[in-house]
């Protein structure tokens, strides 16, 4: 697979985001300095309130600009048959009877993109499926706990 375009694709998708959290945080900003909403009295809390949301908004956005940064510069890294799983690795995994693509990324976990007809999901190193793949190799078949069920696996590839 074409991890450079793979890349450029969470890339894009973490940049849709951000613009969805910069409009949403703008329009929290604005509701919270209105004139409307300046308290009635001291149980009125919505200026409050909205500019709660308006710091959350912002502190998202700033993991993402961060998270985009990251992936810029990340490099489409050849995994050889022997390397172990890392920051950059597209993994294929088969559990449950079912195989499924992952991206290791370093930020921006639970992100998925669509890739030749196929879901990538992000993961980080940091991650509960993250830290029980990494150092792993093509064909290791580890116990994996998914949720609080331990499962058989399969590493298919490491690319």
């Amino acid at each position: 697979m074409n991890k450079r375009a793979i890349i450029k694709k969470i890339t894009e998708k973490l940049v849709a985001e951000l613009e969805v959290y910069f409009r949403a945080a703008l329009a929290s900003r604005t509701e919270a300095t209105h004139e409307s909403s300046k308290a009635e009295n001291k149980y009125d809390t919505r200026g409050l309130e909205a500019s709660y949301l308006a710091r959350g908004q912002s502190k998202q956005a700033a993991e993402l600009e961060a998270a985009i940064a990251e992936f810029e510069k990340l490099g489409a890294r050849k995994f050889g048959e022997g390397d172990g799983i890392a920051v950059g690795a597209l993994v294929e995994l088969e559990h449950g009877g079912e195989s499924s693509l992952y991206f290791v990324g370093p930020r921006a976990g639970g992100t998925e993109v669509l890739h030749d007809r196929k879901e990538i999901l992000v993961i980080t190193p940091q991650s509960p499926l993250g830290v029980q793949l990494m150092g792993k190799k093509s064909g290791d078949q580890p116990q994996l706990t998914f949720g609080s069920t331990k499962q058989a696996a399969k590493i298919l590839r490491v690319e």
